[in-house]
């Protein structure tokens, strides 16, 4: 010891490293986040320049799924499979990856391996899943990067339903790992796992009421509470939650349904044990736990006397067996209720004959009652989904071939249209919720097509606002939306109020005849108009340049477009062409960003696309609000000039609208909404508007602009990647 002050102190800013007190939100509340912006940093990434779609290609397919097979059946002592098998663990793996996508804002899902991360790793509803996700390491050291865990793990569970018996769909490679948390996702407000879902609903007995853009009922949950709502048994109401939740994740009855029995079929729930007993969750965990949560400190934790979550119980006499069993016991039997030994409402059937029910998970002399959770029992008491089950049990072959179809589906829903597909057991059947697209033509004359465009009388603005619209509902999230198949002009989108319907019609009928005359798509024409009209506008500020333009988009057709699920990509604000359909709880601005987010944006990128369509005058109704030019129409850096000239002062003007007036004379200059003024107040928005206001910044923009218009343009375009 040196005997100095410091002597014994330690050496970091104590929980500087460990505790978010004081960060920038937590001091400002107000300030505008923009972490979402800045999430997928290169720098978390250890796999720089690594190009895991290519790289998985060269996977030796059938070895990997053998390899598969044989760990299912090596029962680990440290987690012993249920009668020897970790395929209803593996389902569950899989299923609880894929079950958080929800279509409202694609976002969730299994696509990026992200239930690896806190706060999915550590939801109540994941218990022991990490079990399934350690038992899976040895097949990613093996495999190593020719296969990420985000494919794995959905791997593992299709493969568990082939091992046991179902006639899968089918399966794709191709989900890339992240490698840090989602910042995007919103989960819900609550501070309290499992919290009553009444905080996420303005009425609870109105499932439709639930907060958008959630899908489940409670923090913490998948899909709905299997105890009924919030925790109190009522297969009717826990119907209505059900229906819910799985519209909101693009499944109709049949196929949730379909779901719930074939994910019931196979496998049981764990309930044996005190909840009391248990450790914290991963991220809770002592690190001598080695990253593994839900530990039993009091009792054995394993085998039959595990704890995942309340209901305890088989669903099925064989859970290892892809049968009618399901259906065999809940509609063989009359159930009454009953609590599981962790304390949790369940079913159990009344006068059970001792051959039906399933033997214990360890030792097979020993019988134990098969149970049903409340949404089991609201697939027999519901009217509609009784129905559908009926039909199911008269025809396996129809109840199996759905299951898997909807399986596909829930497993596939985030990874985008077939093209993106990898590896041989991708189904050769388009499905509608693929979005399919034709092929485009490429070989067509693009300076003709070009030149006609421009002799069609459609003004630039009108030109560039039509393809941005065409391509703006892209959604990184799911890969679903942008301008390649020319929905535009169909329904759901032709009458969005955010495109301008009268506008619309009047460019698609100068556009669409020109398509057909040069062997054009639709949906390159209106690209390709949106191009000139960008061109046109960067000759206006002084500059020559032409916008890159890559032919073949395809023009899709109403009966390849599934409308009700195109409805929740219609926007409900465009910042970028300074429009809101109407007020909100959020901020413009917070729109803005989740709108810039889902396009797969950065802020710099956010920051040049709404200088440009500002000074191009591509407001929605043509409005002048954040117009800060008086040269619209030309492709200038003025709204980044006047935006930070000290010239002048901000002052409101309205809800939602303000005005940019002059310091000396007070005459009003510009009007402008929050969107327009953020970009001068945020700080860090605030740099990049500096940036391009500079004197030698003009023709940058320009080259900036170009770059980013080319990326929403083309963001839809995988094959160019």
């Amino acid at each position: 010891m040196d005997g100095s002050d410091n002597a014994g102190k330690c050496p970091v800013m104590h929980g500087a490293l460990t505790t978010h007190d004081a960060g920038v939100m937590d001091w400002w509340p107000k300030s505008l986040n923009l972490d979402i912006l800045h999430q997928h940093d290169t720098k978390t990434n250890p796999l720089k320049g690594f190009d895991y779609r290519e790289e998985v290609r060269t996977l030796d397919f059938e070895a990997l799924k053998s390899d598969m097979k044989a760990l299912l059946k090596d029962s680990q002592e440290w987690w012993p499979a249920d009668w020897g098998h970790y395929g209803g663990l593996m389902i569950r793996l899989a299923w609880h990856a894929a079950g958080t996508y929800r279509i409202s804002d694609g976002r969730g899902g299994a696509g990026t391996g992200d239930i690896r991360f806190a706060p999915l790793n550590s939801w109540p509803d994941n218990a022991n899943l990490d079990k399934a996700r350690r038992l899976l390491w040895p097949l990613k050291k093996k495999y190593g990067n020719k296969i990420s865990w985000a494919d794995l793990i959905i791997l593992s569970g299709t493969v568990a339903y082939e091992d046991m018996g179902l006639n899968t769909y089918g399966f794709s490679f191709g989900r890339e790992d992240t490698w840090a948390p989602a910042k995007d996702v919103y989960w819900g407000s609550e501070r309290e796992w499992l919290a009553p879902s009444d905080e996420r609903y303005e009425d609870v007995s109105n499932p439709a009421t639930m907060e958008n853009p959630l899908a489940a009922v409670q923090m913490g949950l998948i899909y709905v509470n299997p105890e009924g709502v919030n925790g109190q048994p009522d297969p009717l109401k826990t119907a209505g939650q059900v229906r819910e939740t799985f519209a909101r994740m693009a499944m109709n009855d049949e196929e949730t349904a379909a779901l719930t029995a074939g994910g019931h079929t196979v496998g049981k729930c764990h309930g044996n044990a005190n909840p009391d007993d248990l450790g914290g969750a991963p991220e809770a965990a002592e690190i001598t736990d080695a990253g593994l949560g839900w530990i039993n400190r009091k009792g054995r934790g394993v085998g039959r006397d595990a704890l995942t979550g309340g209901p305890e119980g088989a669903w099925t006499t064989n859970p290892l067996q892809w049968d009618d069993g399901y259906f065999k016991l809940l509609f063989g039997y009359e159930w009454e209720l009953t609590k599981s030994p962790a304390g949790a409402w369940q079913w159990k059937p009344i006068n059970i004959r001792e051959e039906d029910m399933p033997v214990d998970v360890e030792d097979p002399s020993i019988r134990h009652m098969p149970m049903m959770t409340d949404a089991d029992m609201a697939m027999k008491m519901d009217p509609t989904y009784r129905k559908i089950c009926e039909k199911f049990m008269e025809d396996h072959e129809y109840f199996s071939d759905c299951f898997a179809r909807a399986w596909f589906k829930l497993t596939h829903r985030d990874m985008g249209p077939k093209a993106r597909y990898i590896g041989p057991y991708v189904p050769g059947e388009d499905l509608i919720w693929q979005d399919p697209v034709p092929a485009g033509k490429a070989d067509y004359d693009v300076a003709a097509v070009k030149a006609k465009i421009a002799a069609s009388g459609l003004s630039m603005a009108e030109m560039v606002a039509t393809a941005w619209d065409s391509a703006r509902t892209f959604r990184q999230s799911d890969l679903r939306g942008g301008a390649n198949g020319a929905r535009i002009r169909l329904a759901p989108q032709k009458d969005w109020e955010g495109n301008e319907p009268a506008r619309l019609q009047k460019v698609l009928a100068a556009l669409e005849p020109i398509a057909a005359e040069t062997g054009a798509s639709v949906a390159d024409v209106i690209v390709l108009a949106g191009n000139l009209g960008v061109e046109q506008a960067a000759k206006a500020a002084g500059f020559t340049i032409e916008v890159p333009f890559a032919p073949g988009r395809g023009d899709a057709t109403d009966a390849m477009t599934d409308a009700d699920s195109f409805a929740p990509l219609e926007p409900v604000a465009d910042g970028f062409r300074n429009w809101m359909k109407k007020d909100y709880i959020v901020t413009p601005e917070e729109l803005l960003l989740d709108r810039a987010q889902l396009m797969g944006l950065s802020a710099p990128e956010m920051t040049c696309l709404i200088g440009g369509m500002r000074a191009m005058g591509t407001n929605h109704g043509g409005t002048s609000h954040g117009v800060f030019t008086e040269r619209e129409g030309a492709l200038t850096t003025d709204f980044f000039v006047n935006l930070t000239d000290m010239a002048w002062k901000w002052e409101p003007a309205g809800k939602n609208l303000y005005k940019l007036v002059d310091r000396k004379t007070g005459a009003e200059k510009f009007t402008a909404t929050r969107v327009d003024l953020v970009f001068g107040s945020n700080s860090i928005l605030r740099a990049y508007a500096e940036h391009y206001a500079q004197d030698d910044n003009a023709g940058k923009f320009v080259k900036d602009f170009v770059a980013v218009w080319t990326k929403v343009m083309n963001a839809d375009r995988f094959e160019l990647a």
